[in-house]
């Protein structure tokens, strides 16, 4: 699917999904390689990325020099779309940040916004960050507010995601990109992914679930 990129053919990145499985990975060590996930699909999301061509001056003479044609801004889905952003980050370093706050409804599953502040958006490429794209209700409200805010391309970074999540994402925004190191079987009666890796937020800062 050409809105879909999916990096299950990425052994490094498939490495870094490994552990952020893995049962004994400790939180300090799920956080590094959420991090390194997250570099790497931010860079799979923005490979056809406008780019704007200068020069730069050097110790012996100018050179030519290329960046980013638009401005990028990330947009963790909070609390756990911080894990990513560290990673995102590191391969795009001037990306502007934005949050929004969901709480998903244990009885509906249905996502409520709690907070929203973001940047400008007018003409900007937008990376939402929502590790556990499982029914696909944050996300959705979450690119449906951003889509309001005029943004030109808005692509969801997830680790692990279902078909579920990615219809549904699609569906209500069409033109939307999703980027995810996998796609799951499907959800449990408590709305998780499975086999996904738990709760990515508990894990992430080690809090009990």
């Amino acid at each position: 699917m050409r809105d879909v990129t999916v990096l299950d053919d990425d052994p490094v990145a498939g490495l870094q999904l490994a552990s952020l499985r893995g049962t004994a990975t400790s939180p300090e060590h799920f956080r590094h390689h959420a991090r390194r996930l997250g570099a790497m699909l931010a860079l799979r999301a923005v490979a056809d990325l406008p780019a704007a061509r200068g020069t730069v001056g050097s110790p012996l003479g100018g050179a030519p020099s290329i960046g980013p044609g638009r401005t990028i801004v990330a947009v963790p889905v909070l609390r756990a779309g911080l894990g990513l952003l560290s990673g995102v980050h590191d391969v795009l370093p001037t990306a502007l940040v934005g949050m929004i706050g969901l709480e998903r409804d244990a009885a509906t599953l249905q996502a409520r916004r709690y907070y929203f502040k973001v940047p400008p958006l007018d003409g900007t490429w937008v990376l939402v960050l929502e590790p556990m794209l499982a029914t696909g209700g944050s996300a959705s409200d979450a690119v449906t507010a951003l889509d309001a805010e005029g943004a030109e391309q808005v692509t969801v970074l997830a680790v692990v995601a279902t078909q579920q999540g990615v219809d549904r994402v699609l569906t209500d925004n069409p033109g939307v990109r999703i980027v995810t190191a996998a796609i799951d079987p499907g959800l449990d009666e408590q709305g998780y992914i499975v086999p996904g890796l738990g709760d990515f937020g508990d894990r992430l800062f080690g809090t009990p679930h």
